[in-house]
C-alpha cells in the first residue's frame, strides 16, 4: 500500500509495499519500495519473520503454508517526514496490511499516545492433547498392522488363486483321462473269452480222447479173445495134424495086414467117417479164424497208432492245462492290478473333491477377510481424512497464530521507536493494530475453536 504525498511546494512522498505471500504452487514473491519524486532521505527499521511448515501425508506431494511480516517504513524528506503502517500477508487467506496516515509539514510531527491490552500480551495456552497424540500413533500403528495383514492376505489370496488353478488344471486332466476310454479292458475281455474258447475246445476234445479211449479198451478186451481163440485154433490144427498122421499109419498097417489074408468083409459105407467134409469144416472155420485174426491185427495196429496219438495228446493237452494255469494266474493278477487302479482312481477322485472342497471354502474365507479388510480401509481412510482436515486447521492456527505474534513484535518494536520519537502518535496506532488483531483472531482463531467446539 502507499502513501499519499506530503502537502507543499514540492512533491515529497514516501511509498512502501508489504509483502504478500503468493498462493501455494506459484514463484515467490517480494515487494520493494518505490520512491517518488523528489530527493528524500530516510531510514528503516526493517525486519523479517516467517513460518514455514509441511503439512500432508500424501506421498504425492506436500502443501506448504508461509506467512510473512515487514516492518513499517519511515522516510524523510527536505519538507516533512512520512510514516506509513505494517503490513502483513498470509498466503491462503490473501493479506492484510495496516496503515497509518502520513502526517506532514515543516514543524514536528505529532505522534499521538499509544495504550496497551495486556490481556493481548498474556501467553495463549496451547497445550497439547497428550490422549489425542496418543490416540493418533496408535490409529497410526493400526493402519501399519492393517497394511502390513492385507499385504499378508493379498499374498495368501494369490496363492490360493495358484493352487486352486493347479487343481482346476488336475480335474480337467482326470476329467479327459476318464473321457478317454480305456484300450486295456477290453483286450483283456477278448483274450479272456479266446481263453474260455480254447478251454471249451479243450475240454471237447478231452471228451472226445475219453470216448476213444474206452473204445479201445472195449476193442483191447476183443483183442485178448481174439488171441484166445488163436491159441486155441493153433492146438486144436495141431491136435488134427497128429490125429491124421496116427490115422494114416493104423491105415497103412491094417492094409498090410489085409493084404495078408483075403477076406472079404461087407461093410455099411454109409456109417463110415467123412474126412473131407470134417477138413473142409476145419478148413472153413480155420479161414474164418485167419480173417478174424487178420481183423483183429489191423485193429491192433490202429489201436496201438491210436496210443500214440493219444499220448502225444495227452502230452499236447498237459502242456496246454499248464498254459492255461499260467494264462489263469495272469488273468488273476491283471484283475487285481485292475481293482488296484479302480480303487486308486477312486482315492484321487475323493483327494481332488476334498481340495475342490478345500479351495472353495479358502476362497471364501479370503473373499470375507478381504471385504473386512476393505471396510477396514474405507474406515482408515475417512480417520485420515478426518485427521487431515484436523492437521489443515491446526497449522492455519498455528499461522494465525504466528502472524498475531509477528504483530505484538512488531507492535513492541513500533511502539520503543514511536516512543523514542514522539509519545503522542502512538495511540492511534495501537488502536488500529489492536483492531487488525482481533480481525484475525475472529478470521482465524474464533472458526477453529467454534469447530472443536462443533
Amino acid at each position: 500500500m502507499s502513501s499519499p504525498s506530503s502537502p507543499g511546494n514540492g512533491p515529497s512522498s514516501f511509498t512502501s509495499c508489504s509483502a504478500v505471500l503468493p498462493p501455494i504452487g506459484s514463484k515467490d514473491r517480494t515487494s520493494s519500495p518505490s520512491p517518488s519524486k523528489g530527493s528524500s532521505s530516510g531510514f528503516r527499521a526493517a525486519g523479517y519473520f516467517s513460518s514455514r511448515s509441511l503439512g500432508g501425508i500424501s506421498s504425492r506431494g506436500s502443501r506448504n503454508s508461509s506467512g510473512g511480516y515487514h516492518s513499517a517504513r519511515y522516510g524523510y524528506g527536505h519538507r516533512g517526514v512520512g510514516y506509513s503502517g505494517t503490513g502483513f500477508s498470509h498466503s491462503p487467506y490473501g493479506s492484510y496490511g495496516l496503515r497509518r496516515p502520513v502526517a506532514s509539514g515543516t514543524g514536528t510531527p505529532f505522534i499521538t499516545p499509544v495504550t496497551c491490552n495486556e490481556s493481548l500480551l498474556q501467553p495463549l495456552n496451547l497445550e497439547i492433547n497428550s490422549a489425542a497424540q496418543a490416540m493418533k500413533c496408535q490409529e497410526k500403528n493400526e493402519l501399519q498392522c492393517l497394511n502390513s495383514k492385507f499385504a499378508c492376505f493379498i499374498d495368501k489370496v494369490r496363492f490360493l488363486e495358484q493352487h486352486n488353478l493347479m487343481l482346476k488344471t488336475k480335474w480337467d486332466f482326470l476329467k479327459e483321462k476318464k473321457r478317454q476310454k480305456s484300450h486295456m479292458e477290453p483286450l483283456f475281455s477278448e483274450y479272456i473269452s479266446r481263453l474260455r474258447k480254447e478251454l471249451e475246445c479243450l475240454e471237447w476234445e478231452r471228451n472226445q480222447l475219453k470216448v476213444e479211449m474206452n473204445n479201445w479198451r472195449e476193442m483191447d478186451c476183443v483183442f485178448m479173445d481174439k488171441s484166445q481163440k488163436e491159441a486155441k485154433v493153433e492146438t486144436l490144427t495141431q491136435d488134427i495134424c497128429f490125429y491124421r498122421n496116427t490115422f494114416e499109419e493104423e491105415i497103412c498097417e491094417l492094409q498090410s495086414c489085409i493084404s495078408d489074408t483075403c477076406v472079404t468083409v461087407k461093410m455099411d459105407n454109409s456109417r463110415g467117417l467123412d474126412v473131407g467134409c470134417i477138413i473142409e469144416e476145419f478148413h472153413r472155420r480155420y479161414e474164418d479164424i485167419a480173417s478174424r485174426s487178420r481183423a483183429e491185427a489191423e485193429a491192433w495196429c490202429q489201436c496201438q497208432e491210436l496210443r500214440t496219438t493219444a499220448a502225444k495228446h495227452c502230452d499236447n493237452l498237459r502242456n496246454v492245462k499248464d498254459e492255461l494255469g499260467e494264462l489263469t494266474r495272469m488273468v488273476h493278477r491283471l484283475q487285481a492290478e485292475i481293482s488296484n487302479v479302480k480303487s486308486q482312481r477312486c482315492k484321487l477322485e475323493e483327494e481332488v473333491a476334498g481340495a475342490e472342497e478345500r479351495g472353495e471354502m479358502a476362497v471364501k474365507d479370503a473373499k470375507c477377510k478381504l471385504a473386512g479388510l476393505e471396510e477396514a480401509l474405507h474406515k482408515a481412510k475417512q480417520d485420515m481424512a478426518c485427521q487431515l482436515r484436523e492437521y489443515q486447521a491446526l497449522m492455519n492456527l498455528k499461522l494465525a497464530l504466528d502472524i498475531e505474534i509477528a504483530t505484538y513484535r512488531k507492535l513492541l518494536e513500533g511502539e520503543e521507536f514511536s516512543e523514542s520519537s514522539n509519545p503522542s502518535c502512538s495511540s492511534g496506532f495501537w488502536d488500529s493494530c489492536a483492531a487488525c488483531i482481533r480481525s484475525i483472531r475472529r478470521t482465524h482463531i474464533s472458526p477453529y475453536f467454534l469447530g472443536g467446539k462443533k
